[in-house]
């Protein structure tokens, strides 16, 4: 039994019994210990107080949630996001991780993660999607108050540095022989879905996403849910007379769904379909259909004159970078609008009168305009 006074009053507290322990002198430095926690102002007072500091420290551990913990969270919260399914492939990157806690997470675990993986042979944007997922698992938990992470000197994601032009581009040549392709499959409704990536540009969780309800046929107009939409945003893009047709043939069914999945829910992958058409077309190993087509109809219309900014509006892309990518097909545009200075240089050289817009004056450099 301790006795002793805290703020002028006496105070009688059990320590405990000799048989767990306790001594006279482990019970006079405990005494000693609580008296200078008042004289400080440092730490529990009272046994009654340091007993209900411990508890809430193994509540507090007990709810402590592992890497894995979050992430289970996480996914939870996201079960709609149209890169789900993505995310969760990637996440068996992370099951090393999974036991820790990111309270101890330090920079040298980022780095190792990322060594093992590369070298595995994932690409350097694998590896950025994979580091990113982690950082971004990590980030989502901490806001809602699950977990405590080390401060940017002790935490630092280094992500590898991506070369993202890289485009998959189809030839008119490579173009029909998918068609004639798509035309062979006795799966209409999906080589529905493939014809409509190419005429739309639209995104594989857009057209796995899309619904009858989003089909405008009187304004011409399709639109992208947020819930599919990689920017997480509600867009609209023009709905062609070609991809009126192609949605007009497609057989309707009772799912909401244009192109259901299994039991009329919403369709998450179509492998075997992509592959066995691949494989009739005679397309490259590389090629990926959905993803390959919505570059085909980017660059297809870039060699065509439509604008960058156009372009942009059509994919959707929230970001004016995304589609700078796709500049390269300006270049026959560009090599004939930059030939012209070579004319003005032959007119100045042999002296020759510039023709002059309707209205206008050529004026001689450093000359004044009268």
């Amino acid at each position: 039994m301790l006795r002793y006074t805290i703020d002028g009053k006496q105070r009688s507290e059990g320590l405990g019994w000799a048989t767990e322990g306790w001594t006279l002198a482990k019970a006079q430095a405990e005494l000693f210990r609580l008296k200078e926690a008042a004289r400080t102002g440092e730490g529990p007072v009272t046994l009654a107080e340091q007993r209900e500091q411990a508890r809430r420290a193994r509540e507090a551990e007990r709810q402590r949630r592992t890497i894995g913990g979050l992430w289970d969270f996480y996914l939870e919260a996201h079960q709609e996001r149209a890169g789900t399914p993505a995310d969760k492939s990637r996440a068996k990157y992370l099951a090393g991780l999974f036991d820790s806690y990111p309270e101890d997470l330090r920079t040298g675990h980022v780095d190792a993660l990322r060594r093992k993986i590369e070298a595995q042979g994932m690409s350097p944007q694998s590896v950025k999607h994979v580091l990113a997922l982690l950082r971004r698992v990590l980030r989502y938990c901490e806001g809602r108050g699950l977990c405590s992470l080390p401060g940017r000197a002790l935490l630092i994601f280094d992500l590898p540095p991506v070369d993202n032009a890289k485009t998959e581009n189809l030839t008119h040549e490579q173009a029909r022989a998918l068609l004639e392709a798509l035309d062979a499959d006795p799966d209409q409704n999906l080589a529905a879905m493939v014809r409509l990536a190419l005429l739309t540009g639209m995104r594989r969780g857009a057209l796995f996403g899309l619904q009858w309800g989003d089909l405008d046929f009187r304004n011409a107009r399709i639109t992208l849910r947020g819930a599919t939409a990689k920017s997480g945003k509600t867009s609209s893009i023009p709905m062609t007379d070609d991809a009126r047709k192609v949605l007009l043939g497609v057989q309707r069914t009772e799912s909401l769904y244009v192109f259901p999945g299994r039991n009329g829910g919403k369709r998450v992958e179509c492998r075997r379909f992509l592959n066995r058409i691949r494989l009739r077309a005679g397309l490259p190993d590389g090629f990926r259909p959905l993803h390959g087509l919505r570059h085909t109809f980017a660059s297809w219309l870039a060699s065509s004159g439509v604008s960058l900014l156009q372009i942009k509006d059509l994919l959707t892309h929230g970001d004016y970078r995304s589609t700078t990518r796709y500049s390269a097909f300006f270049d026959h545009e560009q090599r004939l609008a930059a030939s012209l200075i070579g004319e003005h240089l032959a007119q100045a050289v042999n002296a020759e009168p510039v023709t002059e817009p309707t209205g206008a004056k050529v004026v001689p450099f450093g000359g004044k305009r009268r």
